[in-house]
């Protein structure tokens, strides 16, 4: 009997024993769990965290695009103003005059352009179906120099070839000059900006000395106020004589252009009058 009870007091501590162990073994898996689900929701909280901050970092930089593009014309015309007004005023006033030139320049030679062989066609129509006058008025109603030129050969149609020859190139070099007309101020203002910058740039360094002998001292604050101003003044002359030489070698290569069109359009014209007269004569 005794033995009995012994075992069954040893089957009770044995199954406490197990669910002890159970229960605890539960316990360190639903800690575990909980453990993992923290470090998850630890991570999930710091990458929207650094998502956030690069969101932020990026509208930074867009704001930050935009203050630097709204404040280059602030700089710019804090620069023209710490260049001595004086001189800056002579600069910008070389510029607009200069441009004022380019642009009647580029107006009259963009006028001047025609579709020169379209037009020595309908010429050639008309001369050779013998519309003297129509050919004319063709002439006095197309602008430009190829059409001048080829009026003033019609004119002398019944003359010699030598003097109709004569009179297109007379007539040419004419329309030559008044295609060139007003490129003498460009230059001018392109020389004129760069000396007008130095100009200022020797002015500003014996300012600079002034101050220091006025001072009494090699101070680097003064020193650096003075050369500033001079060299301002020589980057914005230099900046605009290349402004109107890129404008003056456009009007340059437009020029070019109408001359060979005018030159081609005498060769064809006096071609033209030959086979007029001969066929006259035949």
């Amino acid at each position: 009997m005794k033995h009995f009870m012994a075992r069954i007091v040893l089957f009770l501590l044995l199954t406490a024993m197990s669910c002890g162990s159970v229960t605890a073994q539960n316990k360190s898996v639903k800690q575990a769990k909980a453990d993992t689900t923290a470090v998850d929701s630890s991570a999930n909280d710091d990458a929207l965290a650094a998502q956030l901050d690069e969101a932020a970092a990026d509208s930074s930089a867009l704001l930050g695009d935009g203050v630097t593009s709204e404040g280059f014309h602030q700089a710019l015309k804090t620069k023209f103003i710490e260049g001595d007004a004086g001189f800056m005023s002579l600069v910008a006033l070389a510029l607009v005059i200069g441009l004022a030139f380019c642009i009647e320049r580029i107006i009259y030679l963009s006028l001047s352009e025609i579709n020169a062989k379209k037009f020595m066609n309908d010429l050639d129509n008309s001369i050779m179906q013998g519309d003297i006058e129509g050919a004319k008025a063709l002439c006095r109603n197309t602008r430009g120099p190829v059409a001048s030129i080829c009026f003033q050969g019609l004119e002398r149609i019944n003359e010699s070839i030598d003097n109709i020859e004569r009179s297109v190139v007379s007539y040419g070099s004419v329309q030559s000059s008044n295609l060139e007309k007003g490129c003498s101020w460009i230059t001018l203002f392109i020389a004129m900006a760069p000396s007008l910058g130095f100009l200022g740039t020797v002015i500003g360094m014996v300012m600079a000395f002034d101050q220091i002998q006025t001072a009494g001292d090699i101070s680097p604050t003064i020193v650096a106020s003075g050369m500033k101003v001079a060299l301002l003044t020589t980057i914005f002359g230099i900046i605009v004589a290349l402004i109107l030489q890129i404008f003056y070698n456009y009007i340059l290569s437009k020029i070019e252009h109408i001359t060979s069109q005018m030159e081609e359009s005498a060769i064809s014209l006096l071609d033209i009058v030959m086979k007029y007269k001969l066929k006259k004569e035949c």
